[in-house]
């Protein structure tokens, strides 16, 4: 059938559902009589059609002629849970029952709401013909699954099943803080009513006029962008060249001539696009397709004729909740009133999440199907430290959260108060307090701080937001402007850090099975080695007249380290031999993160200036834990007896061989955690900046003899995490954790 045969055939299906669905009979006689038409029109021989109860199974809520099959489906269980979780259409060939299946999502404001399923007795499977028609009849099952009396028959089968709404909602922290306000449920995308055109010629104009009006309105969103949150306009200026991609309205203005409505189109293109991409591991190919998403809903809105607006939240404090966000939607927002965001889609690397930490908004992340758990209006608590979502929390913990949430303004106050003070504990020791350092955000940060140095700078953001390979010049600049700011204080240099969860746009993808142990960091930079001397004749540049610190990340054996150690001292060698400006004096350590180079430690310490401890990888390498997966995330601790241990032996043996030892991973940046560090010796810790204030306010708060005695007592612990215990300690002693 042609595609014009297509379109007029799934509006008289639209038609026909409207009308039974206008019917006095009950649900269950109207979904079998739907199915029973859709099958007729389909020519297949049995019809299913699941519901999704929730983000883990669907339930079977009618079917036509069909018999033994599951009553319910755990999402990525077979084709049927892949199509659910994936929002993908899935085939597949029964052989041995002489069976083919087409699975198709039905989806609503992009969240999968149902499947349905297509059976005929053959082995022959599906042609693309027969694939597109399914699909474009199936998009009239929206009315039934989002229909009032189908709603009702889904709950009576969700009490039936004994579901029971959670107290807490847990997911995975993407920036830190706390966060109390009324719920903001965030739909930007509107709901497709009509989907096939009457007027062709009246869609693709209302493209043209929307692309139009979408653009003006983003560059007045970067104007504003400006005067809120400075040098991350960037974000905004990127966002802008992907509204305006040429390739994109071709296909856009291609599905219209179809048939399809302006919103339809841009909504068929992004599913078209979703479903050839999603199941990609390519970090960077998934950011696009967030923004896509983002940049198709705002272009709907335009066509649909909806005026924009701010979303002025009056008097009173906001959380916005998201399925997804981009960073143009949260400028939709009064920034001063929202106090935390939460977003079911999210990674660490998106575009609105850096927004959000240049305006100190705690973000959570990973929350599957939390627009359904939480009301529009409702009072909800945010622990971005924990990735925990309370719906309707208590008074008390309200008003803890209220007291704990800072916004920016409160937080460099505070970095001036406490900037006068040394950093000592209580008993006279002196702590190291270095900030990590990579977006541009950062650097307004070192004025108030008064920070004793960087004891991270992540050089790959250079790498990440450029889209080319920065040259030696151009990464001289950025490193330069550093020295010149922090005077002669340290700086401790990570070589480039991509691979796994960061990629860079303008190498091609790199698939592995296992990414996050892969061909990652050093192992990249040795076996491209000129990416390598090319950033290391930059760093030696910056530094001219100065100190130059580089630590190599990943490294995995003695081996690596020397090998990477003998390609700088080589550079060094051939830049003095030229007559350049170069460092005085260059210091070579590595990030202790791969737990093979604890069982070379000796070795290693006799060889390198400095370590720091990298906690994020060494703590999901020790344990084999995902630390992004939220159903792992209170199973394993890194105040546990077993990781403490570990810590304390790698700052024991550092002190034994006289070399300087930090820690620039997250638990330096949590006070609780910065707290056992401390006690277990550590006298060097870098902190993000938003963690500053916090982890000073801890440190001169606290005696460091008494913590470092009970931290020893609670080394021989057999639970799981010793963190009750430390913060019952802290609490008793007055030690600021907050």
């Amino acid at each position: 059938m042609n595609t014009s045969g297509i379109v007029s055939e799934a509006l008289a299906v639209q038609k026909a559902i409207n009308e039974e669905l206008s019917n006095k009979t009950g649900m269950p006689e109207k979904i079998h009589n739907i199915l029973k038409m859709l099958s007729s029109s389909l020519k297949v021989d049995e019809t299913l059609l699941y519901a999704t109860v929730d983000e883990n199974y669907l339930e079977l809520i009618g079917q036509y002629q069909a018999q033994n099959y599951k009553t319910n489906i755990r999402y990525d269980e077979g084709a049927i849970g892949e199509s659910a979780s994936a929002k993908i259409v899935k085939t597949s060939v029964d052989k041995k029952n002489n069976r083919s299946l087409i699975s198709i999502p039905i989806t609503r404001l992009h969240m999968t709401i149902g499947v349905f399923v297509l059976i005929k007795k053959s082995k022959s499977g599906y042609n693309d013909s027969q694939i597109e028609e399914a699909e474009t009849l199936s998009l009239s099952l929206v009315d039934l699954l989002t229909a009032r009396d189908f709603d009702d028959y889904k709950n009576q089968i969700i009490r039936e099943k004994g579901i029971v709404v959670r107290e807490l909602l847990r997911g995975v922290s993407m920036n830190k803080g706390y966060g109390v306000g009324k719920a903001v449920l965030h739909y930007r995308q509107r709901e497709l009513i009509n989907i096939f055109a009457d007027n062709i010629e009246l869609e693709q104009s209302k493209l043209a006029e929307g692309r139009r009006k979408m653009v003006e309105s983003i560059d007045r969103k970067i104007a504003q962008a400006g005067n809120y949150i400075g040098n991350t306009t960037d974000i905004m200026e990127a966002y802008r060249m992907f509204a305006m991609d040429k390739g994109w309205y071709k296909k856009i203005s291609a599905d219209i001539a179809k048939g399809y409505t302006a919103e339809a189109a841009v909504e068929h293109v992004y599913e078209d696009m979703w479903s050839k991409l999603s199941a990609t591991s390519d970090p960077y190919i998934k950011e696009k397709l967030y923004d896509l998403r983002d940049v198709s809903d705002r272009l709907r809105a335009f066509i649909g004729g909806e005026a924009e607006q701010e979303f002025i939240s009056g008097d009173e404090d906001i959380v916005v909740i998201a399925q997804t966000m981009g960073p143009a939607d949260l400028m939709d927002y009064n920034y001063s009133k929202i106090k935390a965001l939460v977003i079911e889609e999210c990674s660490p690397t998106m575009h609105v999440v850096i927004v959000a930490k240049a305006l100190n908004i705690p973000v959570i992340a990973k929350i599957y199907g939390v627009l359904k758990e939480v009301k529009s209006g409702e009072t909800v608590a945010v622990d971005g430290n924990e990735g925990v979502l309370y719906p309707n929390p208590s008074d008390s913990l309200v008003a803890e959260y209220q007291k704990k949430s800072e916004g920016l303004q409160k937080v460099f106050e505070n970095l001036e108060t406490l900037s006068v003070k040394p950093n000592k504990t209580l008993d006279d020791i002196k702590i190291n307090l270095a900030l990590n350092y990579g977006l541009d955000l950062d650097y307004d940060y070192i004025k108030p701080t008064h920070c004793d140095g960087i004891g991270l700078y992540r050089t790959e953001i250079t790498f990440m937001s450029a889209d080319k390979m920065p040259d030696v010049e151009s990464q001289r600049k950025q490193y330069r402007r550093l020295f010149e700011a922090l005077g002669n204080k340290k700086i401790i240099f990570r070589s480039l850090d991509v691979g796994s969860d960061k990629f860079l746009p303008y190498w091609g993808e790199i698939k592995e099975d296992n990414p996050a142990i892969g061909w990652r960091s050093i192992r990249i930079t040795l076996d491209r080695r000129s990416i390598l001397r090319q950033q290391i004749r930059a760093m030696l540049r910056a530094a001219a007249g100065k100190e130059l610190n580089v630590m190599f990340p990943m490294v995995s054996t003695l081996e690596e380290f020397k090998e990477a150690k003998e390609t700088l001292f080589l550079e060094y060698e051939r830049e003095k031999l030229r007559g350049r400006p170069t460092a005085e004096k260059v210091n070579v350590g590595i990030m202790i993160e791969v737990p093979s180079v604890l069982f070379q430690l000796d070795e290693i310490l006799q060889e390198v200036d400095f370590v720091s401890v990298g906690t994020n990888d060494l703590y999901q390498f020790i344990y084999a834990c995902d630390r992004g997966n939220p159903r792992l995330t209170a199973r394993y601790d890194v105040l546990s007896a077993p990781f403490l241990k570990l810590m304390k032996t790698i700052v024991d043996k550092a002190g034994q061989y006289k070399v300087y030892c930090s820690v620039c991973g997250e638990m330096a940046s949590n006070p609780l955690e910065a707290m056992a560090l401390i006690g277990l010796g550590y006298r060097n810790l870098s902190v993000s900046g938003a963690a500053y204030a916090p982890v000073k306010k801890m440190i001169i708060s606290m005696k460091n003899e008494d913590v470092s005695d009970y931290i020893r007592s609670l080394l021989k612990s057999t639970k799981t995490s010793v963190r009750p215990q430390l913060l019952s300690y802290a609490y008793d002693h007055g030690i600021a954790i907050d």
